[in-house]
């Protein structure tokens, strides 16, 4: 699928150096726009071999000024999502008045930054020049908690969205790419500043259940009480008041969600940051949870499942549709991630299908990834079992805003 800005495509099989430039040749000439100002591209591990020079012929032939990119055993192009065999995808954007800065990031970089000045001289963009990023990062050679948290503070609340590369299972090496260079560590970024923003879809496939509660007694990451009671015994109430049905589902697939922004005065999907029930202690009445919630923070269970991550991605496309008031969408990129498409839905194709039926038709490319970036309230996190879409589209006036 495509627009008059972007489009994007699947190639599958060997290299062969003169198919592959016709083909690059062919998807150039199907942009309708005079220029590209950006491509993407997600490679198998397959072609890793080649990779220098199949960036080469991208840049070339279907004529890329800034190509970015990464690794991934199942890939995403325009509706479809290819799982196995996947091959290669490139897309290829227009993006009017936009003013893009690629960087390099690595984990020197991690361990040196002292403070949001470091990354704003490092990078050579202050947050007044940005609207987002887009980035990509290897998770063998990267602390891309740490690097995510240093970000935030030089960025939010602007968004950072993308995702962790992946390879084969059992061998530890990704690629990241920058125009014509191979990388097995770090990550890059592009800034998307100028007249384009990003926009971002974070579903978390999850559906709450029950009540809002405030989380009253917490030491680090252990919840002791929730509402001034055991914290076992809310979630245990909460799990009884569900129908049959509901219980069935939620057997090993109940998270708890932790509100981000307490300022809210009523709490939707994606205002939760999803996290992890890592243990259950009925005699000490206390949770175990993948975070460090703090006393006062709202909580609401939550229940992972294939019905409810339809429910929940279809739910917040129409939510972003509406925010946008009519802004043309010029393109996205979905990062979904591993454990999602067919292993989940039991369907193929299910995320992408979604976002060009809400949203398009328009290029877009993705990957299926080792963690999901993108923000919840105004910070941004790496999730896990998430779909992160990034959506370029006109930057809005203050007065539309």
């Amino acid at each position: 699928m495509q627009n008059e800005y972007s489009v994007a495509a699947h190639w599958q099989g060997e290299l062969d150096e003169d198919r592959f430039r016709a083909w690059a040749e062919k998807l150039r000439g199907q942009l309708k726009a005079p220029r590209v100002d950006l491509g993407i591209v997600f490679v198998t591990p397959q072609y890793f071999d080649v990779a220098p020079q199949l960036l080469e012929l991208i840049r070339v032939h279907a004529q890329v000024p800034l190509l970015v990119g990464c690794s991934s055993g199942s890939l995403i192009a325009g509706a479809r999502e290819f799982e196995e065999d996947a091959g290669l995808v490139l897309g290829l954007y227009s993006l009017p008045g936009a003013q893009l800065q690629a960087v390099r990031f690595t984990q020197e970089q991690v361990e040196e930054s002292s403070g949001p000045a470091y990354w704003h001289l490092e990078n050579g963009v202050q947050p007044e020049q940005t609207n987002g990023w887009l980035c990509f990062a290897d998770p063998f050679h990267l602390d891309c908690e740490a690097w995510l948290r240093s970000w935030n503070e030089a960025y939010a609340p602007l968004p950072i969205l993308g995702g962790i590369a992946s390879g084969e299972p059992s061998v530890h090496e990704t690629q990241i790419y920058l125009n014509g260079d191979v990388f097995r560590d770090g990550g890059v970024a592009v800034s998307i500043g100028g007249d384009v923003a990003p926009e971002s879809v974070i579903s978390q496939g999850c559906n709450p259940i029950g009540e809002t509660w405030t989380i009253t007694k917490v030491e680090k990451n252990i919840i002791h009480e929730i509402g001034n009671r055991p914290a076992y015994e809310v979630l245990a109430e909460t799990y009884s008041n569900l129908s049959a049905k509901e219980q069935k589902q939620a057997q090993g697939n109940l998270f708890v969600g932790l509100v981000v922004n307490e300022y809210l005065e009523d709490f939707h999907r994606g205002d939760f940051l999803i996290r992890n029930l890592l243990n259950v202690d009925p005699d000490a009445g206390t949770l175990a949870v993948g975070a460090y919630p703090r006393p006062g923070q709202t909580v609401q269970f939550q229940c992972r499942a294939a019905a409810t991550g339809s429910e929940d991605i279809m739910s917040l496309l129409r939510r972003a549709k509406q925010r946008l008031l009519g802004r043309p969408i010029y393109g996205g990129v979905l990062c979904s991630c591993n454990g999602r498409g067919q292993r989940l839905f039991g369907e193929p194709h299910h995320d992408a299908h979604h976002v060009q039926d809400e949203l398009g038709p328009f290029g877009l490319t993705g990957f299926f990834c080792n963690g999901e970036i993108g923000p919840v309230g105004e910070k941004n996190f790496l999730h896990g079992y998430t779909a992160s879409l990034a959506l370029f589209v006109k930057k809005s006036n203050p007065s539309e805003a």
